[in-house]
């Protein structure tokens, strides 16, 4: 195992200096022979937990033959440990051949915050980024600038500063003709490509409003091993553990989570709205225990037109589960949820989405695009999803409203900490509205 947990980097200070980089392709000379790829596609994977030995590179290796994880990074020694195990279980759950995919050796498995520089450089075509979505932006900044195909999981961002990083990262993985992918794989559920393209020819007419609508439980049990911190554990490692509870490095949960939803109202509107004003507040989930993040939130999305969209969320337990997107038109209407979608009205249609899995899917389309030099980008419609989300949570923390344009160009919002490294940091404590700044 290489291990290097003495590096440390600013945020900011990365950002600022890979701005300054140069932007020229260095593709792995093994892979492209005269625009023919090869048999074989080399995979890191950067970020061990659930995510990433569970589902990240399970589906990735689901998706096509040729695929060789070679490469694993992780902040957490014990994570990275259990890491090989678990991914060779999971394949073997698949039915995929282990020893085929599972190309890991101690040399090419890395520690510590510069971990993902490690796995990026290690020889590898593609990566995969599964850390908490505050690390993301640096990430696949670096990435980007190595020359390697993406995926990145959703959101890519948790405020502007980080947003604005991607769209850059994204513009300049264009320019060289990588292949950039975003975990949104709702974009691949068969019901949802079937309804919307119906919503975009007309089906339901001229649309003149919607609803988001997500409920589901608090999460008490995620990763209920962690949730007490440890003696040894500094107040940074602990709240990096518990990551999905805090706002620094989540998001809040409307946007780690509930961006799915958002990035679908979006494809369905065909823009990204223009304006918000939330509300919001924790009720059921409080403590240190559940960090610094909401439990509901509600907002009225506006989009071009004057179009109204209104989302309701909620992380309690007890609280009525639905999980459904709705929009209304002049001659119809439809719903969407994770399964099916159904357009009712002058065009009445049903789809099910159970034709494949759209986690697969995500990354059948991706390798199809690395393997036929077909870039696909699909930079600037997650940082638009993403910063969806994050506007609405900036305005139910402050109570007031924000528009789409002045949060990703203008807002100076930066949720990192000065110094990422092991030690103390501040216990941020919940934003209250009317009370917590907009800026």
């Amino acid at each position: 195992m290489q291990l290097n947990n003495d590096v440390t980097v600013s945020r900011r200070t990365f950002l600022t200096n890979s701005a300054k980089a140069g932007t020229m392709a260095v593709l792995s000379p093994h892979f492209f022979a005269g625009g023919v790829a090869a048999d074989t596609l080399k995979v890191g994977l950067i970020g061990c937990g659930g995510r990433g030995t569970g589902a990240g590179i399970i589906d990735c290796a689901e998706a096509a033959e040729g695929i060789e994880l070679t490469a694993i990074g992780d902040l957490f020694e014990d994570h990275l440990e259990a890491a090989p195990k678990r991914i060779k279980e999971n394949l073997a759950k698949r039915g995929l051949p282990v020893d085929t995919i599972y190309k890991v050796t101690p040399d090419t498995t890395f520690l510590g915050f510069d971990a993902y520089e490690r796995v990026i450089d290690s020889g590898v075509d593609m990566v995969i980024l599964t850390t908490p979505p505050n690390f993301r932006p640096q990430h696949l900044r670096y990435a980007v600038e190595a020359g390697k195909h993406v995926f990145v999981e959703k959101p890519v961002a948790v405020d502007p500063v980080g947003a604005r990083s991607v769209l850059e990262s994204a513009e300049m993985a264009a320019r060289k003709g990588l292949t950039l992918i975003a975990g949104t794989q709702m974009r691949r559920l068969k019901s949802n490509r079937d309804v919307i393209q119906r919503i975009h020819d007309g089906a339901i007419g001229e649309i003149n409003g919607g609803q988001v609508f997500r409920t589901g439980s608090a999460m008490r049990s995620w990763r209920s091993d962690e949730k007490t911190k440890r003696k040894e554990w500094s107040e940074m490692e602990y709240q990096i553990r518990r990551w999905l509870l805090w706002t620094w490095l989540s998001g809040d949960f409307i946007v780690e989570m509930h961006v799915h939803n958002l990035d679908i109202i979006n494809w369905i509107m065909g823009a990204h709205p223009v304006a918000c004003i939330s509300m919001g507040g924790r009720q059921t989930r409080i403590g240190y225990d559940y960090g610094n993040i909401y439990d509901h939130f509600s907002a009225e999305y506006e989009y071009p037109s004057d179009v109204r969209v209104e989302y309701m969320g909620a992380q309690i337990d007890n609280y009525m589960p639905r999980n459904n997107q709705r929009v209304t038109g002049t001659k119809g209407s439809a719903v969407l949820d994770f399964r099916h979608g159904e357009i009712k009205g002058s065009a009445p249609y049903t789809s099910d989405g159970t034709v494949y899995n759209p986690s697969v899917r995500q990354y059948v389309e991706m390798i199809e695009s690395i393997r036929q030099s077909k870039a696909l980008n699909e930079g600037k419609q997650i940082v638009e999803s993403t910063m969806t989300a994050i506007m609405g949570r900036m305005s139910a923390y402050t109570g007031q409203p924000v528009t789409f344009d002045w949060a990703l160009h203008e807002s100076q919002l930066d949720l990192s900490p000065q110094k990422m490294a092991f030690g103390p940091i501040a216990r941020r404590e919940p934003a209250i509205p009317g009370i917590t700044a907009l800026y």
